[in-house]
């Protein structure tokens, strides 16, 4: 198995592979066409995330600067993802994201690590573990996703949470390390923020 392969086994590996190195240059210089995009230029950008991502849903929207080790190349995103300014992603290996989950400010997802032992470290070793997120999930201003997490459907997680462990489908979680603090309930379909309450007609299309 070479270090290419390697990138997706979670085996350590030389992330400085000149096979590696020049796939991983063409992708940021893609990156940096991106991040170069005016505002005005919606339909210029959703073009680019098509071609920078392993897969990119319809209604996408990623606002710029986007960082990311790979640009984008091993990133599945479903439809209608939403991802406010400074995503950041370190992409060495497989990051999946449902339809309809967002992102704000400055959310990292990281699949890349380094052994712990320094002299491996010093030779330059790394390994990866992909990350899953699943539909409908909403990540509050500078979550960190640490490698190797699997997040169900419709989870909340609160702002500057760090995620370690995997997260179960309908949760609010939150904290460093985040845990889970409760279920979404019947509480979360009259009120939207503290004593505000849901109008009943929003509910109109679902019955």
């Amino acid at each position: 198995m070479n270090d290419k392969e390697k990138m997706h086994s979670g085996d350590l590996y030389n992330p400085g592979d000149p096979e590696i190195s020049a796939v991983q240059q063409q992708c940021l210089e893609k990156l940096y066409d991106f991040n170069q995009t005016r505002p005005s230029e919606s339909a210029k950008r959703d073009a680019m995330l098509h071609d920078m991502f392993a897969k990119m849903g319809e209604n996408c929207y990623i606002e710029p600067p986007l960082h990311a080790n790979f640009g984008g190349y091993h990133v599945r995103f479903g439809d209608a993802v939403y991802a406010n300014f400074n995503l950041t992603m370190v992409d060495d290996t497989y990051i999946t994201v449902g339809s309809h989950t967002m992102f704000g400010p400055n959310v990292t997802i990281a699949t890349a690590g380094h052994p712990l032992l320094p002299e491996l470290r010093a030779q330059g070793y790394q390994y990866n573990a992909p990350v899953v997120i699943g539909e409908n999930c909403w990540f509050g201003a500078g979550v960190i996703i640490l490698p190797g997490v699997t997040i169900g459907d419709n989870v909340v997680v609160g702002a500057g949470s760090i995620v370690t462990k995997d997260l179960p489908s309908n949760v609010v979680a939150f904290g460093d390390p985040c845990q889970v603090v409760r279920p979404i309930n019947d509480h979360d379909r009259e009120f939207y923020f503290k004593d505000r309450r849901i109008d009943p007609d929003m509910f109109a299309d679902q019955k």
